[in-house]
């Protein structure tokens, strides 16, 4: 499409330049951890010291645009997350290179640049992760941003854009996929197999332009699309082309939320949809698309106790209809004979409640479910996506408040997960018709998480 190449034309430079400046613009000089920018201390943007989840102040830096500047600091970050997972029962077959349980591994590796550039240029740029598990690099979370401020019905406001790579990455709440709870999880252990669009197909494989309004630090409005970079160019970025598919014209994207304080704490309820129309594998020939209709409510509640003790809560509603036309008629769903082939309605609905003690010691506990309409093509066993269960995470986090012997700039979270399932795509005893159990992929994880 036309307007596909454009857009990775106009945008994808911008990006590169940004990289750029942030490496030798003096003044500006983004940050290896934006708490360098900024001049304090992890705490102050993340709860519990240490990200994702944003406090209050760190909402308002990233929706101004990650600009706040108060030192001059180099413009390069970097993490890893190595975990060891146990499940309850040996995986048969285990996992592509690894053992059939008890595996060691380094989920994930990355490099970043992220900070600002002046008053109304800023940026988060995971630009390079190396994953441990598939032993492959790519490319990963992309959020450039323009920022202005204005006073709109004479109440202070941030007018922005973002480019970004994935759905929900540009999000200031920890309540959509791409920052939700859990902030990492398992790599090398079975996971419900249905999820929607939203949740992560796209993430990496599409390019997305959308504007903002932050109206009175209370209203949140959001409007854009998404677009599919050409086929040599999620090539050189270390993305599968064919995985979902290129969209067909621009996906549109929009978000409202509304924030106040409640109880002592900052509230939040919003909603999100997204539609799209994917030629699946990139295959043209059948001339029709994959069509997703994805929407969504969520709410968060944020309550600080103490200097350094929170309490924080998130729930978000996930629902998701498809039309699969293009994989029926590509044989790629069902024999090609059954005319409601891929038509699908799938619902999935998360919460996480949390509490963190002095900035360092988190508690979570996370429900969640996911059910949807009986589809043997699209799903083995009963033909339902159903699943549900609970996840429980204990983590210690000793340096959030720039107290790390190895210096300012580093920083780490210890953790204990467990994954605890009720149901197992479709059913809680015997989901595969060949004796597999739900609680066979109970999981244990331990994992270590450093950044700096």
């Amino acid at each position: 499409m036309t307007i596909r190449v454009s857009w990775v034309s106009t945008f994808l430079p911008g990006a590169v330049l940004f990289g750029i400046a942030l490496a030798f613009h003096r003044p500006a000089q983004a940050v290896p951890a934006f708490a360098e920018q900024t001049g304090r201390n992890c705490a102050a943007c993340h709860v519990g010291g240490f990200g994702p989840e944003l406090t209050q102040f760190g909402r308002e830096f990233k929706l101004g645009g990650y600009t706040l500047r108060m030192h001059k600091s180099v413009p390069l970050s970097a993490m890893a997350i190595a975990s060891w997972t146990h499940t309850q029962k040996d995986q048969v077959p285990p996992p592509e290179h690894l053992s059939r349980n008890n595996n060691l591994v380094l989920d994930q590796a990355s490099l970043f640049v992220a900070g600002g550039i002046g008053e109304h240029l800023g940026g988060f740029a995971q630009l390079v992760t190396y994953d441990g598990v598939e032993h492959a690099w790519s490319w990963d979370n992309i959020d450039i941003r323009a920022v202005t401020n204005a006073k709109l019905f004479g109440q202070d406001s941030i007018l922005g854009l973002t480019l970004n790579n994935n759905p929900t990455a540009q999000d200031p709440w920890n309540t959509l996929p791409a920052w939700g709870f859990p902030f990492t999880e398992t790599a090398v252990s079975q996971t419900p197999g249905a999820g929607e669009l939203i949740d992560d197909p796209l993430a990496g494989n599409a390019l997305g332009l959308t504007a903002y309004v932050w109206f009175d630090h209370k209203f949140y409005a959001e409007v854009g699309g998404y677009s599919s970079p050409s086929r040599g160019f999620l090539d050189f970025v270390g993305m599968d082309p064919e995985d979902p598919g290129s969209l067909h014209g621009i996906a549109p994207y929009g978000r409202i939320a509304y924030q106040a304080d409640l109880a002592g704490g900052t509230f939040e309820v919003g909603a999100n949809v997204l539609k799209a129309a994917i030629f699946p594998e990139r295959d043209r020939s059948s001339g029709l698309t994959d069509r997703y209709t994805d929407w969504g409510l969520d709410s968060s509640w944020l309550k600080s106790m103490g200097k350094s003790d929170s309490f924080s809560a998130h729930v978000r509603f996930e629902h998701e209809r498809g039309n699969l036309r293009a994989s029926c008629a590509l044989v790629l769903v069902g024999d090609g004979t059954d005319t409601n082939c891929g038509r699908y309605d799938l619902n999935e609905w998360r919460a996480a409640v949390r509490y963190n003690w002095h900035d360092k010691v988190g508690v979570t506990v996370s429900p969640f479910s996911i059910s949807g309409s009986r589809d043997f093509d699209l799903y083995d066993g009963n033909g339902r996506p159903d699943s549900n269960g609970v996840l429980g995470q204990i983590d210690f986090t000793p340096w959030g408040a720039e107290n790390s012997p190895l210096g300012p700039r580093f920083n780490a979270r210890l953790g204990v997960q467990y994954t605890l399932y009720g149901k197992f795509n479709g059913r809680r005893h015997n989901y595969d018709f060949a004796g597999a159990n739900a609680r066979d992929n109970n999981a244990l994880r331990l994992f270590t998480w450093v950044a700096f």
